[in-house]
């Protein structure tokens, strides 16, 4: 600080001489001596501060440089104001704890895969059910018509049944492929959840057999639903053969008493 001082003193003297006698040698050559004596200062203030700096002082720090205490601590893993060095964190990942969590990754992607499945599998025996549904309507409705038709209603009929018992078939095609998909699925959640009790991933796997259950709750659930429309379907067809049966008998009837009729004309 008395450098600085010192320094600022003699600046103001020399400047102030110049401006008030630039003709006056003798002062001049005195303001050049406290002009050398300023530049000095100066030069001993620059020594000072590089000094400074290269020791490390506290409290000095370059122009636009953050002080921070990382570089005095080493690499540390700060997380809520908890500093953990890296190094520890990685001696806490024993084998075991990384089988645990690979056994943990194993059952959840499992159980998305189930869910899927089981999901794909219950819309397609939903609309199997309903396809077989509206084939039963419209054969019933043909039966009850039976003899009371046109021949082009007779045709939109037997067209609309075509079209119906088509469209059934292919949602059990797509059933019989869903259905292997979800057998599938089922088989890799137990022996994920197998892997993951060996491996101490209790909770792991008690999660996914829970979905192994719930999954195969509903599915239950929809194959109650194809089931009982394909028991519908049976009992239709059943129908349709006796009422068949009767309708032709009835034609015979007909044909006979029209074929005595002309008999006892000729």
């Amino acid at each position: 600080m008395q450098a600085v001082a010192q320094c600022s003193v003699c600046t103001s003297r020399a400047a102030g001489g110049l401006l008030r006698k630039q003709t006056d040698f003798s002062l001049l050559r005195t303001n050049k001596s406290a002009l050398r004596r300023g530049a000095a200062c100066i030069r001993l203030l620059s020594i000072s501060e590089s000094v400074l700096l290269s020791k490390g002082e506290p409290g000095v720090q370059k122009l636009g440089q953050k002080r921070t205490d990382s570089a005095h601590r080493g690499p540390l893993s700060v997380g809520h104001g908890l500093a953990v060095p890296f190094t520890q964190q990685i001696e806490n990942l024993s084998y075991d704890s990384l089988i645990i969590r690979a056994a943990s990754v194993v059952t959840d992607s499992s159980s998305t895969l189930l869910s899927q499945t089981s999901l794909a599998l219950i819309n397609a025996l939903t609309d199997y059910s309903k396809a077989v549904q509206t084939r039963i309507i419209v054969q019933r409705r043909y039966l009850a018509s039976l003899g009371k038709l046109t021949p082009s209603e007779e045709d939109s009929f037997l067209a609309a049944i075509n079209a119906q018992r088509a469209e059934a078939s292919d949602r059990l095609q797509e059933c019989k492929r869903f259905e292997t998909n979800w057998i599938n699925s089922v088989n890799l959640c137990k022996m994920a959840a197998e892997a993951a009790h060996s491996s101490g991933a209790d909770q792991a796997s008690i999660t996914v057999k829970a979905s192994i259950q719930v999954a195969q709750s509903q599915v239950g659930e929809a194959r109650k639903l194809a089931a009982t429309a394909d028991k519908k379907l049976a009992e239709t067809k059943a129908e349709e053969i006796q009422r068949m049966a009767e309708y032709v008998a009835f034609l015979d009837g007909e044909e006979h008493e029209v074929h005595e009729a002309y008999l006892r004309e000729d």
